[in-house]
């Protein structure tokens, strides 16, 4: 199955082929994003990722649900073990770390 995952932008820059490229942050673990087909994303959006181009822009809370049932359907597997480096905690869906706690 193909799944599409929720990731907050943390960073907006041009490639060298002069293509938008995010750093988007899925729990915490970043990875570079084609913006091409979201030309209006802006910095701290949550989009939906498939094949390293995100594909539509969410809100929060949406992200949270997607990324919530995921976790708990062991869904991130390859995402998580993907050795990228980690971020920022704070850049997970809805404030939550891995293993569901919260920061409130």
């Amino acid at each position: 199955m193909c799944l599409g995952v929720p990731g907050k932008v943390v960073a907006i820059q041009e490639n060298d082929l002069g293509m938008t490229v995010g750093r988007v942050s899925f729990g915490g673990i970043i990875k570079d994003v084609s913006l091409a087909y979201l030309p209006e994303v802006r910095l701290g959006d949550y989009v939906i990722v498939h094949v390293g181009f995100a594909l539509s822009r969410v809100d929060e809370e949406a992200a949270k649900e997607i990324f919530s049932f995921l976790r708990s359907n062991s869904e991130l597997s390859d995402l998580e073990g993907s050795g990228s480096p980690r971020g920022d905690e704070s850049s997970i869906p809805g404030g939550m770390e891995r293993g569901g706690k919260s920061h409130d």
